[in-house]
């Protein structure tokens, strides 16, 4: 038998080959698996199928549903937000704001489903984390998040008469919005405005940012009156959402119209058809006569300043023409400044004789307006909000429609032309 020496550079090479068949082997075994390759994957396949039945067997049947989906921007800040479940019960429900404060909030009593029971605030990003289980009491978990609308993608209406007043018979609702209006239309579906009368209701929009509400003829005496705001997440304008849910009830008070002949210099006041009081009053001098036409009473002030140089009236050094700090019992008339008001600087010859007022309609009345025996006195304490004033024979215009809240200077048909429902 031959002795053979081996070298080291053979046995490197012997070890090199002898690596790499075990090498091929390790990369057969690694393709292949020792086993027909189909075999493995039905099986990875049949295990995978049976751990996804098993997890789908043990999963809870509640579903739960989140609004606004998740990622939403622009969301309404009053009824947006909801939560609700089917096939099961809500045991958890939490909203939180950015800080960590969790938002309050009303959970029906079927426990089915949850609602915010505050507003939320503008431009917030707001989580929900939502826990229910199913009849088997098993859990199911959501989560979301969403963003409400900013002031600057929002508007709002303020709104004219207040909540719980009552009023007289010539008062409109009047909105004005804090941003201009495109989608009129939609706007208007989102306001209904209804009386207990029977009243058909009408809106005409002035110009893009006012809206007012009335019927044919003044307010049946004694109606209750509703407004409703339902515009959260209405679109005003591009990229401009409401964010108003509100409702608001008042009621129409006794029916008072007062006249005032500005030929004959007085007033004729009338609750029901029925004369009350006639007064002498001071209307507008000629060369500034007071506007004739239906005027709606907008505000009342015990007293006020008034200063001719707001209106227009100044002298050549640019002071008003008057300045008045204490005029009593002002009630406006209009928005460029008519007022009915108790005049003390007047003389007592001027009332039912001579008009000398800058447009305004002047009425007997005591320095301090704490005289109730004074006409002026008289009126004011007899005169709410809502009250009309009609002003006939002045040699002046009719009032604008839109100067005040004095629409009623409209035929019917004019009205209905500016309504976008």
């Amino acid at each position: 038998m031959e002795k053979r020496v081996m070298t080291d550079s053979k046995r490197r090479r012997g070890l090199a080959a002898a690596s790499a068949l075990l090498g091929g082997v390790l990369v057969l075994t690694a393709c292949n698996g020792g086993e027909d390759k189909s075999d493995a994957s039905e099986g990875s396949k049949t295990s995978q199928s049976q751990v996804d039945a098993a997890a789908a067997k043990d999963a809870s049947q509640a579903r739960i549903a989140i609004t606004p989906k998740n990622g939403t921007q622009n969301a309404g800040i009053n009824d947006d937000a909801k939560v609700t479940v089917s096939e099961g019960t809500l045991t958890q429900v939490t909203m939180t704001a950015p800080d960590g404060t969790a938002v309050k909030g009303e959970m029906s009593a079927d426990n089915k489903s949850w609602k915010p029971s505050e507003q939320l605030e503008r431009a917030t990003v707001y989580k929900i984390a939502v826990t229910a289980k199913d009849a088997e009491g098993r859990e199911a978990h959501e989560n979301s998040s969403f963003t409400t609308v900013s002031k600057e993608n929002s508007f709002i209406g303020n709104y004219t008469p207040e909540d719980g007043s009552t009023v007289g018979v010539g008062m409109p609702v009047s909105i004005n919005f804090n941003k201009p209006i495109t989608d009129k239309k939609a706007v208007q579906s989102g306001i209904t405005v209804s009386s207990s009368s029977g009243q058909e209701v009408v809106g005409h929009w002035f110009n893009n940012q006012r809206l007012d509400f009335r019927p044919e003829d003044y307010w049946a005496e004694g109606s209750k009156v509703t407004l409703k705001l339902d515009l959260d997440g209405v679109q005003g304008a591009d990229g401009v959402y409401g964010v108003q849910q509100k409702t608001v009830t008042f009621t129409i008070g006794r029916n008072q119209v007062s006249t005032v002949d500005a030929a004959a210099k007085t007033m004729t006041v009338t609750q029901d058809g029925k004369t009350v009081k006639t007064i002498p009053i001071s209307a507008g001098a000629p060369e500034n006569p007071t506007y004739n036409g239906q005027m709606v009473i907008s505000e009342k002030f015990k007293e006020t300043r008034m200063d001719g140089s707001t209106v227009g009236f100044t002298k050549k050094d640019g002071k008003g023409e008057y300045d008045i700090k204490d005029v009593p019992h002002a009630m406006r008339l209009s928005t460029s400044g008519t007022f009915i008001h108790g005049n003390y600087w007047g003389s007592d010859s001027i009332f039912g004789n001579v008009n000398t007022s800058h447009g305004c309609v002047g009425l007997n009345d005591a320095k301090g307006a704490d005289d109730p025996s004074q006409p002026g006195a008289w009126f004011f304490d007899n005169s709410i909000v809502g009250d009309v004033v009609v002003v006939k024979n002045s040699k002046d215009k009719t009032i604008a429609p839109d100067n005040g809240l004095n629409g009623w200077n409209m035929s019917w048909a004019e009205w209905k032309a500016g309504s976008a429902a």
